[in-house]
């Protein structure tokens, strides 16, 4: 079997044995395969991703020695199922997986360890538990889609977003454009977006960005005209203190119209921000810039140590979240919605390789002007993106 393999930071395309299904696995034919955010990271900085996997309890952290071979967005046909299995789906069903798998009492993340393979190949396992079937005869570009998409859901879950907040999208690549996709999806009417890029600006736009950004010249901040939001300490103070005063003028004691109000749900408007960069100074630079209240979801991956001002956040009383994946709800949930046309993420996709174009298109996806999203169809003998 063909598959592309990551050893001491080269690409190459190698023949693997043929995976045999252990307890609990089904072997799944690749239709389609993104290449991730995360995998061009773990081609450079393979040793310091194993690190925090070590760190983060992970009894089997990908090295740049081994031979790892990538992939945890992808789409599949059923070809053979293991031992123990039930069988629900027939072969030649077409499915999509969480990428996870257990081997024996570990789980393993699969395309980010040595034992559990990913999607950059011809064939795969994958845990039974864990696959839903493709519906409505959904194309296999969309499909593979389910596991970047799904990551958006998940942080929007995090943001706790109503439909009347502001969402402020910081950065428009592949994370960024499913999160605008969700908010858009689930009514967010207030979505802003910043990127430097023009070309990724209007991919933004197209995916149901409101305003949109270039930081160069404006604040994602205070792109929303008539916010309503509190930018400096002395208008908190303003607030409580103007507050006092008016709830005083009523017949009733102050302090009792003040606890009614907050049983009532009033607060202090303030936007979700949505970090979706990921390098060293960037969430300094939306603590800079986010108003007071701001709620700050971090969805870039920061590879690199960092140094943010707890200070400053404290001044301005910022609720800082990080994300990570999503549940096998949340999977699940974002392919049906995919596959009712509840949400495209088609407009990501800017080329499709084959397993001979797969290093080319890793040096590809570092112009972002050109390239978001690159999938691999292992039938294919594409090699330019």
């Amino acid at each position: 079997m063909k598959a592309v393999v990551c050893q001491n930071q080269q690409l190459r395309v190698a023949d693997r044995p043929e995976p045999k299904p252990g307890k609990g696995h089904v072997l799944v034919q690749v239709l389609r395969c993104g290449i991730c955010g995360s995998d061009l990271h773990a081609r450079q900085h393979c040793d310091h991703l194993g690190g925090l996997m070590l760190r983060s309890g992970f009894k089997n952290p990908m090295r740049s020695s081994q031979e790892i071979v990538f992939g945890h967005e992808f789409s599949a046909e059923i070809l053979e199922y293991g031992p123990k299995c039930s069988r629900k789906l027939p072969v030649g069903t077409r499915v999509c997986a969480v990428p996870l798998i257990r081997r024996e009492k570990e789980i393993d993340l699969i395309g980010l360890c040595e034992e559990a393979p990913g999607a950059y190949a011809e064939r795969m396992l994958v845990q039974e538990s864990l696959i839903v079937a493709v519906p409505n005869g959904l194309d296999a570009e969309r499909a593979a889609l389910t596991e970047p998409m799904a990551v958006g859901l998940h942080a929007v879950h995090r943001g706790e977003v109503k439909k009347s907040d502001t969402a402020i999208v910081i950065g428009c690549g592949p994370v960024g454009l499913a999160v605008i996709l969700m908010l858009r999806t689930l009514g967010v009417r207030k979505i802003v977006a910043s990127d430097f890029s023009p070309a990724r600006r209007e991919l933004a736009r197209r995916c149901g960005a409101s305003v949109v950004v270039d930081p160069r010249e404006n604040s994602p901040y205070t792109a929303s005209k008539k916010s309503g939001f509190i930018t400096d300490a002395p208008g908190m103070l303003e607030l409580g203190v103007g507050t006092r005063e008016k709830l005083g003028m009523l017949p009733v004691a102050w302090h009792r119209s003040w606890r009614l109000a907050e049983a009532l749900g009033a607060a202090p408007k303030r936007p979700i921000i949505f970090e979706c960069v990921g390098v060293p100074g960037m969430l300094q630079s939306v603590i800079d810039g986010a108003p007071l209240f701001s709620r700050v979801v971090v969805v870039g991956v920061c590879m690199q140590s960092d140094q943010i001002e707890p200070a400053l956040a404290i001044n301005k009383e910022i609720d800082l979240r990080f994300v990570i994946g999503y549940t096998p709800l949340e999977y699940r949930d974002t392919l049906h919605m995919i596959a009712e046309g509840k949400v495209d993420p088609l407009p990501l996709v800017t080329g499709t390789v084959g397993l001979g174009g797969v290093d080319d298109a890793f040096t590809a996806l570092a112009r972002p002007e050109k390239h978001v999203k690159v999938l691999i169809d292992p039938g294919s003998g594409v090699k330019v993106a």
